[in-house]
């Protein structure tokens, strides 16, 4: 595992460099959208209430700090403001008076009823690229609905199609859609910014979570308006495409192989020693290997159970059929692949020491992103921020504090 990539306080020479971005979202969707400008290089200001973004309560804890947080929030500055105050309000329109790129994922409405909507932000900022990101968009009659990643999955008809047929639609046990509509937030910004080098003006960049995760329904979009089709539950199977599915090894374990083109499933036969099936009417074609999917699958099945994993791999790579055994973290953590690719990332946090978590994606080999500080506490650049951004004193930082306007994180004190 490598360190991170730059020191605190220092820059890498991402392609954002110099773009300067002001987080107003919370949770998950809005943070991981600025995330991924700042690991670019970009100067993110996160503005958080003092009780904290609800992301710092998600997943595990140690020693009451969120690892959660230590990730999603690394290469932010951080300046808790309440936005339910009139001043707090105003400082928050003057950071985004500065900025290239906000970020929000409010309710639709709310930032037009903090006087924070995108036609009073332009007037002061015309080249600003607002990023919306909802649940179900601006407008729209489901808009002002209460929009969450899991929610908005069972609209987008993702949910229909994750899991066995014989269960309840499952979900991932990660905030899927709401890295999906961040991502989409991401590139919709960096498109905005390509389109105002032209053209001296910002946009609206409308992510809705449901849109991004129907987006991923491709395939079943089309099927349904030309034939009729509704597509199902198929488990572990990519339907149309046999064999791609899991297989059990001797030990228990699971392998995923993918063998759905005739070369490749010829050269699984010869490896499972049955090579004579390829004359097969069943498994000659991939059109009716799909037809015999169950076949197919057992055929297979029968061969992966009488061997362990490690010599599955083994004899699949030798055969250049794709297959893989499904990772748990612990497999990750100790996978050459992984390793030789630094994908593991340590920088230092003051209380956990080294956190490990994900480099940054995807590489680029000119002006490369990086990890260049965990996530910060509550409130620990809001001095720095409102000095160095909008040159307030030590004595207005400090009355702004003592009327609750803002919050100085444990310990921080404005620099005279």
């Amino acid at each position: 595992m490598s360190q991170s990539n730059e020191s605190e306080g220092s820059f890498a020479n991402g392609p954002l460099t110099g773009c300067r971005v002001i987080e107003l979202g919370s949770t998950v969707a809005g943070p991981f959208c600025a995330r991924l400008l700042a690991d670019f290089g970009a100067d993110v200001i996160k503005v958080e209430q003092k009780e904290g973004d609800a992301v710092r309560s998600m997943g595990m804890h140690k020693g009451g700090r969120s690892l959660y947080g230590a990730s999603i929030l690394r290469n932010k500055r951080i300046a808790s403001i309440d936005l339910r105050t009139e001043r707090g309000r105003e400082l928050a329109r003057d950071l985004c008076g500065r900025a290239d790129i906000v970020i929000e994922n409010f309710r639709p409405g709310t930032l037009e009823r903090w006087g924070l909507g995108y036609d009073v932000l332009s007037a002061a900022n015309p080249g600003l690229i607002l990023v919306r990101i909802s649940g179900y968009g601006q407008d729209g009659p489901y808009s002002q609905r209460p929009g969450y990643g899991v929610v908005c999955e069972a609209v987008s008809g993702i949910r229909e199609i994750t899991g066995d047929p014989d269960r309840p639609p499952a979900r991932v046990a990660t905030s899927m859609t709401d890295y999906i509509t961040g991502l989409y937030g991401a590139f919709g910004a960096t498109m905005a910014m390509v389109n105002r080098q032209h053209t001296g003006r910002g946009q609206v960049v409308d992510s809705a979570l449901y849109e991004a995760a129907f987006s991923f329904m491709e395939p079943h979009i089309p099927a349904f308006q030309q034939l009729g089709h509704i597509a199902r539950r198929s488990g572990s199977r990519l339907p149309n495409h046999t064999p791609n599915s899991l297989y059990t090894s001797s030990e228990g374990r699971h392998i995923h192989i993918t063998a759905g083109a005739q070369s490749v499933f010829k050269r699984l036969l010869e490896v499972m020693g049955q090579p004579e099936l390829f004359e097969d009417p069943r498994f000659a074609t991939p059109t009716a290997r799909s037809k015999y999917e169950n076949e197919t699958d057992a055929l297979i099945n029968e061969w992966t159970r009488r061997l362990p994993i490690t010599e599955l791999e083994r004899l699949l790579e030798e055969a250049a059929v794709p297959a893989s055994r499904i990772f748990d973290m612990q497999d990750i953590f100790s996978d050459p692949h992984y390793r030789a690719r630094e994908m593991l990332v340590e920088p230092e946090d003051p209380v956990l020491g080294p956190v490990t978590m994900a480099n940054v994606v995807p590489r680029l080999s000119r002006t490369p992103g990086a990890v260049r500080w965990a996530g910060h506490d509550i409130g620990q650049d809001t001095a720095a921020v409102l000095a160095e951004e909008l040159g307030l004193s030590e004595r207005e930082i400090l009355e702004l504090a003592a009327a609750e306007v803002i919050h100085l994180g444990s310990g921080e004190q404005p620099e005279a």
